[in-house]
């Protein structure tokens, strides 16, 4: 098995919503976040990727079709590299409400208190890494946020040729991801799921 798409979105662009669709659509399992906590000894290579580190990424993302969300779209570019006929999906929603939502979600879980020892405190250390540090440089202020994310979407586009990428806001339901993938469109509605209120209760 092998990486046929690959999500180049930030967490909190409807990465969970979009991870449920693509399993719906026969790209199962899809890489995310949650997949890291359920399967913690995954953390410390996603870790040694982010400090530099060579990572075998066909046998850390071996059982995976499709990845999105953290901490796989930090390495899109690798993964696009690794993966030359993988499909990129750049998942985007209005900045500002991105950044609000991100805001009461990961930021807050990131400054929280670190668990212990074990499988989530490797979790925790390494999302800390690569979301926090690498990614947004320690910062949270909104301009600088918004900036990271702008220079972020501009160079997935600049990047990545016309026909390999598909700009998704999951609001557009199935219509574009089906035809960029070229599945039919399932009869059930697309999934919504992981609202902030959600992402909340998960971490009581």
């Amino acid at each position: 098995m092998s990486l046929s798409v690959i999500g180049a979105g930030f967490g909190r662009t409807g990465t969970l919503s979009l991870k449920l669709a693509l399993e719906q659509l026969g790209f199962a399992p899809c890489h995310h976040m949650m997949e890291v906590f359920a399967n913690p000894g995954q953390a410390p290579v996603w870790l040694s990727a982010a400090k530099g580190e060579e990572v075998d990424w066909s046998e850390l993302l071996a059982d995976y079709k499709a990845s999105v969300d953290w901490p796989s779209c930090h390495f899109w570019r690798d993964l696009a590299t690794h993966y030359p006929e993988a499909k990129v999906i750049l998942s985007t929603r209005d900045p500002r409400r991105w950044y609000k939502s991100i805001s009461e979600t990961i930021f807050p879980a990131m400054a929280g208190e670190m668990p212990g020892e074990g499988g989530a405190a490797d979790v925790i250390s390494m999302a800390r890494h690569i979301v926090s540090e690498k990614t947004f440089g320690g910062r949270t202020d909104e301009a600088h946020v918004l900036d990271v994310l702008a220079r972020h979407e501009a160079e997935v586009k600049r990047t990545v040729p016309a026909g390999r990428l598909l700009v998704f806001n999951v609001a557009e339901g199935w219509g574009p991801l089906c035809r960029f993938l070229e599945v039919p469109v399932p009869d059930m509605p697309f999934p919504r799921t992981n609202s902030s209120e959600e992402f909340r209760a998960r971490l009581k």
